[in-house]
């Protein structure tokens, strides 16, 4: 099919690019960009990016803007619109207008039983980049950001937490514990804010995410893992005392993992331990120190740890195996 045959023969001629130099690339990257075919204009984007090709910003616009009109047709699935965004951002753009309007995009088509939005990663993209944009006062950023906290897209208010954290301020801080504690919402969205509070605060705000432990659901989970993130000896304790008041077993091998995760000696130390003593917990425990891709030093000890029993031993050497 001739069609076929020349979109074929134009991505093989973009790929190419990689093995021009410079200024054999501008031209046809310039041309591609302008391309009507989406998937073409995309491609030339992510290559403009990946080769840092400031010169063609005004290129990257102009097509950011063309594929914006008519966009159900001109720009099925976002391809052109995404890529263009990641360039631009990539860049540092400073022009707030360009990501707001990215930020505010829905794209309704056609799939199997009625229509759905394509548009979510775009909405991302664009939230993230609007942090560098310091025309913009941190409040401002704030604000535009919160209004895409009820997206409907999972992802999209997921990376929107993370654009706050990135904001890197107090308020920002607060306004993500206000999220974590007073939405609810999916299990990740609210594990991007307790890791978020996590890193802002440091420490301080472990007694914060462990509040959440409580509920002992997949919320709790994130809330136990972003704990671990901390790496402190304040997490693993919080985690440990934790541990012994939870009857749950999914949830204790949650919070295994967690401890293993925290990468203190006193942590493993603790796992060890239960291995040492048989606990009820022994093997779980040993699950969850392999989880968390221990060094050889720490898998010695295990062994010698499980090698007091034989049931031990065979579930420390059938995850060594496998």
């Amino acid at each position: 099919m001739p069609g076929k045959r020349e979109f074929e023969q134009q991505i093989a001629a973009l790929d190419a690019l990689r093995q021009a130099p410079e200024t054999a690339r501008l031209d046809p990257l310039r041309k591609a960009l302008g391309h009507k075919n989406n998937y073409i204009a995309g491609k030339a984007a992510d290559l403009v990016r990946e080769f840092n090709l400031q010169q063609l910003m005004p290129d990257l616009l102009k097509a950011f803007d063309r594929f914006f009109e008519n966009a159900e047709k001109s720009d099925p699935q976002c391809w052109a619109k995404n890529a263009i965004s990641r360039a631009l951002a990539a860049f540092e753009l400073q022009d707030a207008k360009v990501f707001l309007r990215g930020m505010r995009h829905v794209q309704m088509e056609p799939v199997w039983g009625g229509r759905s939005d394509t548009a979510g990663t775009l909405r991302a993209t664009c939230a993230l980049a609007l942090v560098q944009c310091r025309t913009l006062t941190e409040a401002d950023v704030l604000a535009q950001l919160i209004n895409l906290l009820s997206d409907k897209d999972k992802a999209v208010r997921t990376e929107v937490i993370r654009a706050i954290e990135q904001v890197g301020s107090p308020s920002a801080a607060l306004l993500l514990r206000l999220r974590g504690t007073l939405a609810n919402d999916e299990p990740e969205v609210l594990g991007a804010c307790y890791s978020g509070v996590l890193r802002l605060e440091g420490k301080s705000a472990i007694p914060w995410a462990a509040g959440s432990l409580v509920a002992g659901n997949d919320a709790a989970a994130e809330a136990a893992l972003a704990i671990a993130g901390s790496h402190s000896p304040e997490g693993f304790e919080v985690l440990r005392d934790q541990l012994k008041e939870t009857s749950d077993p999914w949830f204790r091998s949650v919070l295994l993992s967690a401890i293993a995760l925290i990468r203190q000696e006193p942590a493993m130390d603790y796992l060890i331990e239960l291995v040492e003593s048989e606990s009820l917990h022994a093997q779980s425990a040993i699950e969850a120190i392999f989880r968390s891709s221990p060094s050889s030093d720490v898998l010695d000890r295990l062994e010698k740890a499980a090698n007091t029993s034989p049931r031990l031993a065979s579930a420390f050497h059938t995850l060594r195996n496998s």
